[in-house]
């Protein structure tokens, strides 16, 4: 049986790990490199590398630091923020990122998800979404979740998929930095329109919610979360042995 994932997210501006709530009010945590190192030392699957603000500011993503970040971990690594052409890609994937993830770019020029994936492979290739409900609908949000761009959620990821999007990671704005558990309902809609794994991201509180997001969906493969790793809420070693213990596949660290 194929094993769940745990992944942290660094959500950088400035060469900063920041963090909100709804997509705003964002608060200083701590250097990137640092936290990568102990998440990468304490069992994480894989970490996200997010630069927040790069394409709301329309400047390529900071390659120092995500360096750096790279020579530190042993887990994959996916990369977003500013990510516009394949050139983009060819400069992160340079820097020691695994896989890249592209949102804003994307949505700019689906073609991008086509010419990458004919590059470097599907599985190289992630999907970023920020969804979040307008009027009834799953909406695709841009520019880090502050672009309404009017496009229905379902129909843009499986297009996404359709041109070789290798992994979906799905932002739920609306549950995003709150702590009350997973977007079930945008999470259900979305693992069963494609084939690919999907990664819930937003609304991670406790334990609990990762036991209830794995045993309602069990389609999602991936759980990925931020404030509740970065401030000491939930440990990643003893989130991953509840799981297993909840009889959920986990790679655990003496195993």
């Amino acid at each position: 049986m194929i094993t769940k994932r745990i992944i942290p997210c660094l959500d950088v501006r400035n060469g900063r790990v920041v963090k909100g709530v709804n997509f705003e009010g964002l608060n200083d945590v701590s250097s990137p490199v640092e936290l990568g190192k102990f998440y990468s030392d304490c069992g994480a699957d894989e970490l996200v590398f997010y630069d927040i603000t790069a394409s709301a500011e329309g400047r390529q993503l900071f390659t120092e630091i995500l360096r750096e970040v790279a020579e530190q971990i042993f887990i994959p690594l996916t990369v977003g923020g500013g990510i516009n052409t394949v050139d983009d890609f060819d400069r992160v994937l340079k820097c020691g990122a695994d896989k890249v993830s592209v949102n804003s770019g994307a949505i700019r020029d689906p073609g991008l998800i086509y010419e990458a994936a004919k590059r470097y492979g599907d599985q190289c290739v992630v999907l970023s979404a920020d969804v979040k409900r307008v009027d009834g609908e799953f909406r695709v949000f841009a520019k880090g979740g502050r672009e309404d761009t009017g496009m229905e959620a379902i129909s843009w990821i499986k297009r996404g998929v359709s041109m070789g999007a290798g992994e979906i990671v799905l932002n739920s704005i609306d549950t995003d930095g709150v702590k009350q558990g997973f977007d079930l309902e945008m999470l259900d809609a979305v693992s069963n329109a494609v084939n690919v794994p999907v990664i819930a991201s937003g609304g991670a509180g406790c334990i609990e919610d990762f036991i209830t997001l794995f045993k309602t969906l069990p389609k999602v493969d991936a759980g990925l979360a931020a404030s509740i790793f970065h401030f000491g809420e939930v440990g990643i070693p003893e989130l991953k042995e509840r799981l297993a213990a909840e009889g959920i596949p986990m790679r655990l660290m003496n195993s």
